[in-house]
């Protein structure tokens, strides 16, 4: 566990560590300290309610959209208790994680969903590192067992949704990376190798047919299950199918990072690197680093921005420099940090809400959590500063 004072000490030099850019936004040390204390303090105070895990909020209105187990967000709510326990040694939220995480391990034998990875290993993942609990060491295993069952191995991938199956075969989406990392760490659980092979096929299949050559990556790619080839690469959530997807960009780097953690494949590496630049130097990207929803929406700059990827992004960063010591990866994560220290991207005080940041965009074609905060921009926010401290050691 990180001790407070080095957290403190830490993060207080990630807080300096540039000027910002707008004064209007820019907030002293003491001030933002004080403003994320009460937004640690919101998430402390949220009620239980296994039918009600915070996803994303009305910030006109105050309403809290609190979804069930099985809502493919349940796992990061847990997940945050679990880091804010690690960033600041307060018992009070291993107490609430641990009684949070309880309502999300039935999701371990949920086969509709291929959300595994996030529902289980982002509350029961942190649980299992932080208290070496056998019970959530099983738990990991099991829900593995349950996502390979959505693989076929004639596509070499795990099906993402099982909805529109009319014109979607067998659609797999960027997202879906991010579940390996619970198949790998149950092959190191279990010592059993189908889980990390099932990974590799799938990252390998995915290395295939999601990029295109600038190395943007597309939403979703919908296979045949006779041929095994792809015969659609498009987006659900994008601004069209040849468009950049913000937040795809940010799963596309972070699975690929995660995924050369556990195998030193060095085209994984090579991979995640293509796509960082692709982001980071995106001309489309604003000077604090906080993506637009979509890198070619054609009314940028009158378009939401997505704090989520740029959160995604910051955490997949700090991992990748620690691998390529490319140091604008590195600058990109301090950057991304640096900016949501300000008044434009923290929730204000007087706000309660068990989050921390606003202008996260979830699913801008359905007109769904536009311009909000969303559970998930917390959680990477969150590893980002463990890591950043982790990396300072």
């Amino acid at each position: 566990m990180i001790k407070f004072s080095h957290f403190i000490i830490g993060f207080m030099l990630l807080l300096c560590a540039c000027k910002p850019n707008n004064k209007e936004n820019r907030t002293d040390t003491k001030s933002v300290s004080s403003i994320l204390d009460k937004r640690y303090s919101d998430i402390l105070e949220y009620p239980l309610d296994s039918m009600a895990f915070p996803r994303s909020m009305d910030i006109k209105t105050g309403d809290i959209n609190g979804v069930p187990s099985k809502d493919w967000t349940s796992g990061f709510f847990p997940g945050n208790l679990w880091q804010l326990y690690k960033i600041t040694g307060n018992e009070a939220y291993k107490i609430k994680a641990e009684q949070w995480t309880a309502f999300s391990e039935k999701e371990k034998l949920n086969k509709a969903s291929h959300d595994a990875g996030f529902k289980v290993y982002c509350s029961v993942g942190n649980a299992f590192e932080i208290t070496d609990n056998q019970h959530y060491k099983d738990v990991i295993i099991e829900a593995a067992k349950t996502l390979i069952s959505r693989y076929n191995p004639n596509v070499g991938a795990i099906k993402s949704w099982d909805f529109n199956s009319d014109e979607w075969q067998y659609p797999v989406i960027i997202d879906n990376m991010m579940n390996l990392e619970l198949l790998f760490k149950a092959t190191q659980l279990s010592q059993d190798s189908i889980y990390y092979n099932i990974a590799v096929q799938h990252a390998n299949t995915t290395l295939k047919n999601h990029f295109r050559k600038d190395n943007s990556s597309y939403h979703v790619i919908v296979y045949d299950t006779i041929s095994g080839k792809p015969y659609k690469k498009i987006t659900h959530q994008g601004y069209s199918d040849e468009s950049a997807w913000a937040r795809g960009q940010s799963w596309a780097v972070y699975g690929y990072t995660m995924a050369y953690r556990f195998t030193k494949n060095s085209s994984y590496l090579d991979q995640a690197k293509a796509t960082a630049l692709y982001f980071i130097n995106n001309k489309n990207l604003p000077e604090d680093g906080i993506p637009y929803w979509d890198f070619n929406d054609p009314s940028i700059p009158n378009v939401p921005k997505d704090v989520s990827a740029a959160t995604i992004m910051a955490s997949a960063l700090i991992e990748l420099y620690s691998y390529t010591r490319d140091d604008q990866f590195l600058n990109y994560s301090k950057k991304v940090i640096e900016s949501l220290k300000s008044r434009e991207y923290i929730i204000p005080e007087k706000v309660k809400a068990p989050f921390i940041f606003m202008h996260s965009t979830g699913n801008l074609p359905a007109n769904s959590e536009i311009d909000e905060p969303i559970v998930y921009a917390d959680y990477y926010y969150l590893e980002s500063v463990l890591r950043m401290l982790n990396s300072q050691k």
